[in-house]
């Protein structure tokens, strides 16, 4: 059985969190529950995610809203009638109008077939979309935790995650990657919970979010 999140499960599993780890419990007394945030399975939605790929999310968001004033509805049959230049008045990288061509083909090739995705699991999912060009684990553990609301994902390439979690353990700046995750697995079966919560700390207090 798949273990995913949702609107029905998702206070109960912070809850369990929050008494399982007090770290995780001072967010929710600090700053009440996070959000929950999900997005549409959708070609559109790994285009967003592909832009936001190491730039700041209000910049990804601008490329994507000028994609959408350009061909109305993202789609891969009209990004692909896009000239390169048009994707750069977009503000699309070459390398991510790349990436997003290649989704596009993989998506009516039928390579890719998202629909299928909602019942697999993430191993498999993750599997297909890191073999096409551009797609990386960070991208995948995005598409798993927002949109198909996968329970137990630890996104280890998060900066924002990665930092919220040294400063809510009072982690040293130099603490491996390895240390990191198996601190993660503490929250395993909710990891993605975890991360939300993470990112709620993040968000919610900005200025203190920095590494010792």
């Amino acid at each position: 059985m798949i273990n995913k999140f949702t609107h029905s499960n998702f206070h109960t599993i912070c809850d369990k969190l929050a008494l399982a780890d007090e770290a995780l419990g001072a967010i929710i007394n600090t700053h009440d529950y996070p959000p929950l945030w999900s997005r549409p399975n959708t070609f559109e939605t790994l285009v967003h995610i592909i832009l936001e790929q190491q730039v700041s999310l209000a910049s990804a968001l601008s490329a994507l809203n000028k994609l959408r004033e350009r061909v109305q509805e993202i789609t891969p049959g009209r990004v692909l009638l896009l000239t390169d230049e048009e994707f750069r008045a977009c503000y699309c990288s070459r390398q991510k109008t790349a990436y997003i061509k290649y989704l596009a083909e993989a998506i009516l090739s039928g390579q890719i077939n998202l629909r299928h995705f909602e019942d697999l699991p993430g191993d498999e999912i993750r599997s297909q979309l890191v073999a096409l060009k551009g797609i990386g684990n960070w991208t995948v553990d995005v598409y798993l935790m927002f949109v198909l609301q996968r329970a137990d994902i630890f996104p280890i390439g998060d900066l924002a995650a990665v930092n919220a979690l040294k400063r809510v353990k009072g982690l040293p700046s130099s603490t491996t990657r390895e240390v990191l995750i198996d601190v993660a697995t503490q929250w395993q079966p909710y990891r993605t919970v975890a991360t939300i919560l993470l990112w709620h700390y993040y968000l919610s207090a900005p200025k203190k979010v920095k590494s010792k």
